[in-house]
Parts: C-alpha cells; sequence; structure tokens
C-alpha cells in the first residue's frame, strides 16, 4: 500500500510542478486526500518518514560548521524570537479562543502557551528544501537559517526531556568516546571509494547515531545531527551529502504525506489553522527587526526572515507529546498539522520569487540597517579583474585555472561558501566571498574592466537570476553559463545569457581533443626517435 501512496504523491507532485509550483506542495495535497479517501498512517509510511528526516539532520550536519553556531546573530536571534513569539502569540492564540469561544473548547493560559511554543519552530524540512532547491544553502542568509533551525532543534530537544522527565541515561557520558573514534570512521569514508559503499556508509553513520543517541535517552534526530557535524570537516563531506540526495528527496515524500494522514479536519479546524497562519508575517517581520537589530544587512535579514516564515514538524512533535500528556485536546494537534501544511505552501512559493521581491523593495528595507556592519557583511573588492568565474566548484575550478593559465589575463573567482575561499585563498588564487544573487554586491564591485562573467553554477535558475542582477547593475560585458540539458540551453539563451556551454557535450568533445592532441604528441615523438 505504501508503494501506492508515493505513487499517488508522485502524480500529485508532478501535476503541480507543471504549474509552476514546488513538488512538495504536491505530496502535502496527496496526503490530504488520500485521508479524504480514507485512507489512514501506517507504521511502514512513519518509518519511510522517520527515515528521511533522520538523513536529512545528517547530510544538514555535513554541511554545518560549528562555529556558525557561535555567532551572536544565530544564539541570540534564535533566542530572542522563540521568549518573544511565545509571550506574543500566546497572548494572541488566547484571544482568538476567547473570541470564538462557542467554537473553540476552553483554552488556559497554559495551552495557550504550549501551542505558541509550538508554533515558534521554523521547518527544517520546508527551509532546506528549498535553499537547496534555489542553491542557497551555503550563502550568507542560507547559513544563518540553518544555524537558527539548529538552535530551535536543541530548544525541542530540552522541551521534551523536561516535558517527559525522560533524562539522558549515566551512559551517555560514554558518547564522548565519539571523539577519539573519529579517525577511525574518517578512515571507513575514505576506503569506501566513490561507488555505492559511501551513500551506503552515509545511512549506517546516520542511523548508528540516531540509535546510538536513542539508546542513552537522548533524541536520535539529535544525534544523526551531531553525526554530520562531526564529519562536516572531512575532505568527502560534500561527496557524501551528495550521494545521499536522492535517497532523502524520496523518503522525505514520506514524511509530506504523513502530515496529511494524520487526520481529517473540519471547517472549524481549517478556520483556526487559516487564522494561525496570519500570524506568519509577525514571525517574518519579529526574525527581520531582530537580525537587523543584531547588525545583518537587509537582505540578508529579509531572505532569511522569508524563508524561516513557516512552522515546523517539531511543533507536530511538540503537540503530540502534550496530546499525550493530556495537556491538550486531540483537535489542537489537527490545527497545527494544517498550520503547518499551509505555512510550507507559503513558503515555498513566495521564496520563489524572493530575490526579485528583495530587489523591488531595497530602499524601503535598508531603511532599518545600521550603518556599522559585521564584518562578513563588509564588501569585497576585485582588482582590475577581466574575467570572473562564478561557483568555483570542480567546473569553475577548472575554467579558473584555464584561464590563469593565460599569462595577459587577470581572472578572479567568486563563491558564495566562505570556508572554500579561505582554502582558495590559501592557495594564492584571487577569490572572493559572494552571493551573486545579490544586487546590492554587484552595486558595490568595480566591474568596469570585467570582460565576461562565467557562471559555473549547477542550478540554471540561479544563473538566470544572476545574468539579471548583472544587467541591473549596468553590466557590459558577456555572460557564459553552464548547462546539462538541452532544454537548459535553449532557457539560458531566452534569458540573455550570451553563450551557454552544454556540461556533458563540452565534456566529451575537450576530451577527443586532449586525447587526439595527446596521440598526435605520441605520434610525432615516435617519428623523431
Amino acid at each position: 500500500m505504501e508503494y501506492a501512496f508515493l505513487l499517488f504523491a508522485f502524480v500529485c507532485g508532478l501535476t503541480v510542478k507543471i504549474i509552476g509550483i514546488p513538488p512538495l506542495v504536491g505530496y502535502l495535497i496527496a496526503g490530504f486526500l488520500l485521508n479524504l479517501f480514507g485512507y489512514k498512517l501506517t507504521d511502514d509510511l512513519t518509518e519511510i518518514a522517520n527515515l528521511g528526516i533522520t538523513i536529512m539532520l545528517f547530510t544538514i550536519g555535513l554541511k554545518l560548521n560549528i562555529r556558525d553556531l557561535s555567532k551572536r546573530e544565530v544564539w541570540a536571534g534564535s533566542v530572542s524570537h522563540t521568549l518573544i513569539w511565545v509571550g506574543v502569540i500566546t497572548c494572541a492564540v488566547y484571544g482568538v479562543a476567547a473570541i470564538a469561544s462557542q467554537y473553540v473548547e476552553g483554552l488556559t493560559w497554559e495551552t495557550a502557551a504550549l501551542i505558541a511554543f509550538a508554533l515558534s519552530f521554523s521547518s527544517t524540512v520546508c527551509v532546506v528544501k528549498v535553499l537547496e532547491e534555489s542553491g542557497e544553502s551555503k550563502t550568507r542568509h542560507g547559513r544563518l537559517a540553518i544555524g537558527i533551525l539548529v538552535m530551535q532543534d536543541v530548544f525541542a530537544v530540552v522541551f521534551l526531556v523536561a516535558a517527559t522527565g525522560k533524562l539522558p541515561s549515566v551512559w551517555a557520558l560514554g558518547l564522548l568516546g565519539l571523539v577519539p573514534a573519529m579517525p577511525l570512521i574518517s578512515k571507513m569514508i575514505n576506503k569506501s571509494g566513490h561507488g555505492e559503499l559511501l551513500p551506503l556508509t552515509g545511512f549506517i553513520l546516520a542511523l548508528g547515531g540516531y540509535h546510538l543517541f536513542e539508546l542513552v535517552n537522548v533524541k536520535g534526530d539529535l544525534g544523526a545531527l551531531i553525526f554530520g557535524m562531526m564529519l562536516a570537516q572531512h575532505e568527502k563531506a560534500s561527496e557524501l551529502a551528495k550521494s545521499l540526495l536522492s535517497f532523502k528527496d524520496l523518503f522525505l515524500i514520506g514524511f509530506f504525506l504523513t502530515i496529511g494522514l494524520t487526520a481529517l479536519p473540519d471547517l472549524t479546524m481549517i478556520l483556526l489553522a487559516v487564522v494561525f497562519c496570519i500570524f506568519i508575517p509577525i514571525k517574518a517581520a519579529l526574525f527581520f527587526g531582530l537580525f537587523t537589530s543584531l547588525r545583518l544587512r537587509g537582505r540578508t535579514a529579509y531572505l532569511s526572515s522569508l524563508v524561516l516564515s513557516n512552522y515546523s514538524e517539531f511543533g507536530l512533535i511538540v503537540g503530540a507529546l502534550a496530546v499525550s500528556l493530556g495537556l491538550l485536546a486531540d483537535s489542537w494537534l489537527v490545527v497545527i498539522a494544517l498550520s503547518v501544511s499551509i505555512s510550507f505552501v507559503i513558503t515555498s512559493v513566495l521564496y520563489r520569487t524572493s530575490h526579485a521581491q528583495y530587489h523591488r523593495y531595497n530602499d524601503i528595507i535598508k531603511r532599518y540597517e545600521k550603518s556599522v556592519r559585521l564584518k562578513e557583511d563588509i564588501y569585497p573588492t576585485l582588482q582590475n579583474a577581466e574575467f570572473l568565474v562564478l561557483g568555483m566548484g570542480r567546473v569553475g575550478r577548472g575554467a579558473f585555472n584555464a584561464l590563469s593559465n593565460l599569462s595577459d589575463v587577470n581572472v578572479w573567482g567568486m563563491d558564495a561558501d566562505r570556508t572554500k575561499v579561505k582554502e582558495l585563498a590559501s592557495e594564492g588564487l584571487n577569490v572572493i566571498c559572494g552571493d551573486g544573487e545579490d544586487v546590492d554586491l554587484w552595486e558595490n564591485l568595480d566591474i568596469a574592466n570585467v570582460q565576461m562573467v562565467l557562471l559555473a553554477l549547477p542550478s540554471i535558475q540561479d544563473s538566470v537570476n544572476i545574468t539579471r542582477q548583472l544587467k541591473n547593475a549596468g553590466y557590459k560585458g558577456k555572460v557564459a553559463a553552464i548547462a546539462r540539458y538541452e532544454d537548459e540551453v535553449s532557457y539560458l539563451y531566452e534569458n540573455h545569457v550570451d553563450k551557454v556551454f552544454n556540461f556533458f557535450t563540452e565534456a566529451g568533445l575537450g576530451f577527443a581533443e586532449e586525447s587526439l592532441a595527446y596521440a598526435q604528441s605520441q605520434e610525432l615523438h615516435q617519428q623523431q626517435a
């Protein structure tokens, strides 16, 4: 039956994608439709959903720099937001219940506070999915959002421990033994190679971390996250995360289905969920106000606030626990589930045009910026750059090296991953850290001498957005981009990219040219001999 559920979710996901809506919205719709048709949540589907969340948290950890959590904007922003939100929304929920008392079961201040706390979390699943699809998980605002999510996950663990009285076992101290075991684990990853053993190794580590922490009465999801964080500095961390990407996305379909299959709502529950979603702008405004007060740039504050403006699957976990302890009525869990689902749709749709929104309202947004910048938010400089390569992955690094071999060319590289930029700079390369979709960055960079910008990016939508930002900033040079499929080539040309290289076609052509040149040189060498 679970396979039929997944097939139905695929049909719904494909349908909404055709009309321009992210597939995860279709998965949510599939869950509610199945519920309407009388199907119930199964244990196997729950296991698939839990596996998806575990793998996702492990991959988040692989991309997370622990130093990001120590930044003031992360810990102060998350703590302040939770405290203020719970205070404000508790009053709002209690007020709504008082106004609609004939439709809503009696609500105490404690119950209202529980609901407010459940709604204080932002969705790790939704946010990471949106950031990965837009290629922004390693940007300044992406790393800030993920840092906030991790802090909120910690709050959830603390609440679950306090509410259940389930304290970590004394054997939890044995988890410290993982530190000296890291060299052995790293060696195991190296020996796994690049084939089918690599994702299998990822599964073993993610699930092993989950169950190891469960054994000592610590939340298993936290164990998967910590295992990933401990391996984040490994040289194969990025490759390991990519090898798990497709598996994670497949299993997360089960998670979205479980939300819809949780319960079937009535009209009152739907109206309450809509009212709760009206609170979402308050959530966004509060994040934005806190981020700007902590001296973040307006653009970073706006994009982070927008992507965090949703409710979380952890809210369902908190709600389910409160119901099991008799602190909440069952109906409130359904309302929270509906609110979470609707908020996913809102975030998925709104964030697709986030950069265009910022470009339209940047004058208003910048009014809230502080005059003193954080160190990470000071704009970089280019020194007489003639060629600029955006995206210093394998393709971008190859293009950078090829251009650098031309003695009369001044080439620079740019990447949103600050750690990667530091590593490349330590090698003596001319690189800067920046998000190509940041219109403020282009307006503050001296690109007057740049003859060509090479976009070595995996997302063609990112390439289109950057091309648009360059034109808006008055760039007069040429733009080149890479594509993997023929339909992407035509799409890029239609959006004013000057030259498009089909990744696989050009790789084959380059391989043939290099091989032919080698064969000719060998033949010439033999003739001379």
